[in-house]
């Protein structure tokens, strides 16, 4: 039988850094999404003020297993 996948995008969020974000975006995945296989990092982005970076945003894919019932 073949694997079946889903993939989601979300955006984490932090003050300290894009890892961070990556890893509040999993994070916040995993209460709701089971079997979690990867994620792929995307797009990164961050809000300035006064020159001075205040937060990190990051784009992240999250690849699960579908389950069937068979």
């Amino acid at each position: 039988m073949a694997r079946i996948a889903k993939v989601i995008e979300i955006i984490g969020s932090s003050e300290s850094s894009w890892q961070d974000a990556a890893d509040s975006a999993l994070q916040e995945a995993k209460k709701t999404v089971s079997h979690i296989s990867g994620i792929e990092v995307g797009e990164m982005t961050a809000d300035v003020q006064d020159g001075r970076v205040t937060a990190y945003h990051t784009v992240i894919k999250v690849a699960f297993a579908v389950e069937r019932a068979e």
